[in-house]
Formats: structure tokens, C-alpha cells, sequence
């Protein structure tokens, strides 16, 4: 398997919402969500959209993937929407998935909105070297987008009909869309980056990320890893720290804590068994280790968690 799909087989996107707004005149909206992930389609007309001060005009037939921004303001084409009403709110109350943002005028825009929740602490280094928006404007230009364009026709149609397991599959949809975004993204990065993103594309360091998330719980040595990569010891060490940051075994140790914390928030799992899982010859061991990362024992951690979702 290779590197990008072993990465993301432990990120999934749930609680699918999706809406379809209407513009009409000079509308305008903000919006503010956390731990989210949006998607605009645009089934008409077209939009501007503010992340960040990253901004971006968007056309019937275009989506917009805003992988990792608090608040974000949108509003009709030639309009600045220095006036912009907040949107959250009315989402909220909204019943039956269909807002009319009338801004005094003719009808000009029709957009679908998809939110998705994911693990904010698989996910989270992930969106953290991402652009305020996907796919970017060099990208699209290269004609790589053929799948996107297919999910957009059979989103728009699942949008448009009432049928069982609907949200399901728009779920599914969203998550075969960011994975194009992903790769598109990381196929694209130039050799002169500090993202280690670029670690994905590489044919060394990618055999080496593979291994170390499809076997976390392994006894994993530098040399080991090296071998897997297909270099020597030194080369190995060295071009993986230039290219993602941090040592191998600081990257193997991060990922099987995030993968740890993970296995806790699920529940299905004793914490001798989950210790064995990331790769902890002892639960004492274990324990030292997260607590160091999340400032609590596993013990405490799965006990907060479970708090939080009672609250």
C-alpha cells in the first residue's frame, strides 16, 4: 500500500452535513466552524470566498475544499461583502437543508455546502501544512481534476433527490474528494519545499512512512527502516529529518501517541491491549510516554473523554 493511503486509513470524516444556498442581489455571509472540514460545489452562477485573506473566485462546475480555517466569509461575485451577516445560526435552525441569502436583487448563485467532522488527533499534522484552500489555482490548470469532476456530477445529483442512505454516501463523496485534493496537492509540491508532504512523493522515504503506519506496533530501528527505504543507515536518517522535520523514530513515536489516543477515545480496547497495538513492550512504558505528550495517563484520558461526550 502506498504511503498516502496507509496515512489517511485512519482518518475518516463523519457527522456529514451538506445544504444548499441560494444567493441573490450582493449577499454576503461569515462562518465559523472548528474541527471541520467544508466543501463548496458550485451548481450556478458563482462566489468569492475570503480564508485567511487567501481569496478565491469559484464558478458553476467548481469545488472548493477549506481544509483547516476557524471562519471564512463568502459573498456574490463583484461584491466585496465588507457587510457580511453570520451564517452559523441560521444553519442550525435551518430544517430542510435549503437558505435563501438575499442580498436585494436577482438570484445568481446557487452553491452546495458539505461540513464533515474528523479525529481532530489523526488528522491535525495532516491539515496543518495544507493551504487555506484546495485544490490551489496552479493545480487546476494542469487538467489533473477528471475525478473530482466525476464526484462533482454525482454529488450534485445525490443533492437533488430524497433517497435512504443519502448522507452516507454524500459522506463517502467528501472523503474520496479530499483524498483527490490531497494528492493532487502533494503531486504538485516543488522539490524546493519545507513541506513534509514532499516525504509522500519521494521514493525512498515513502517506502519507509508506509511501513512504519501499516506495522506501528513493529520494533522498528533505524536500520530497519533503512533497509525498507532501500538506503543506508546515515543517508536515511539524515534525508528523512531534512525532509520531514524530525528524526524517524520522533516521527514513529508522535504517530503511534496519536494512534494510541485514538484507540482510547473508541473504547474498544483494554489499555494493556492498546499498548500492545502501538508497539509498547510494557504498559508502564506506555503510560510514561503518553503522559508526557498529553499531560495525563491513558487512564485519565479515556476518563475525559468519555466526561466530554456525556457533557
Amino acid at each position: 500500500m502506498d504511503a498516502l493511503s496507509v496515512l489517511l486509513q485512519n482518518v475518516h470524516l463523519f457527522e456529514t452535513k451538506y445544504y444548499r444556498l441560494n444567493g441573490a442581489g450582493n449577499w454576503s455571509y461569515s462562518m465559523s466552524r472548528k474541527d471541520t472540514i467544508l466543501f463548496y460545489l458550485v451548481m450556478s452562477g458563482g462566489f468569492c470566498i475570503d480564508v485567511g485573506n487567501v481569496l478565491r473566485e469559484a464558478r458553476a462546475g467548481d469545488m472548493i475544499m477549506i481544509p483547516n480555517a476557524h471562519k471564512h466569509v463568502s459573498y456574490a461575485l463583484n461584491h466585496h461583502g465588507d457587510v457580511a451577516e453570520p451564517l452559523d445560526e441560521l444553519l442550525t435552525n435551518c430544517q430542510d437543508r435549503t437558505l435563501e441569502i438575499d442580498g436585494n436583487g436577482d438570484p445568481n448563485s446557487s452553491l452546495i455546502l458539505i461540513e464533515c467532522k474528523y479525529d481532530k488527533e489523526m488528522i491535525s499534522p495532516l491539515l496543518s501544512v495544507l493551504p487555506p484552500i484546495l485544490p490551489e489555482l496552479n493545480d487546476a490548470a494542469d487538467g489533473r481534476f477528471e475525478v473530482i469532476d466525476v464526484e462533482i456530477k454525482l454529488l450534485t445529483l445525490e443533492s437533488e433527490r430524497e433517497r435512504m442512505g443519502k448522507t452516507a454516501v454524500i459522506n463517502h463523496w467528501a472523503s474520496i474528494m479530499m483524498i483527490e485534493c490531497l494528492r493532487v496537492y502533494i503531486e504538485s509540491l516543488p522539490e524546493a519545499t519545507e513541506n513534509w508532504l514532499k516525504a509522500m512523493k519521494d521514493p525512498f522515504l515513502t517506502k519507509a512512512l508506509a511501513a512504519m503506519h501499516e506495522a506501528p506496533s513493529q520494533s522498528w530501528t533505524i536500520h530497519k527502516l533503512a533497509e525498507v527505504a532501500g538506503m543506508s543507515r546515515s543517508s536515511f536518517a539524515q534525508r528523512f529529518k531534512d525532509t520531514v522535520g524530525m528524526p524517524p523514530l520522533t516521527y514513529l513515536i508522535d504517530y503511534r501517541l496519536r494512534l494510541a489516543a485514538r484507540y482510547l477515545r473508541l473504547q474498544q480496547n483494554s489499555i494493556s491491549r492498546i499498548s500492545d497495538m502501538v508497539g509498547y513492550a510494557s504498559d508502564s512504558t506506555f503510560s510514561q510516554a503518553f503522559k508526557r505528550v498529553y499531560g495525563v495517563s491513558p487512564k485519565a484520558y479515556r476518563k475525559q473523554y468519555q466526561q466530554q461526550k456525556i457533557a
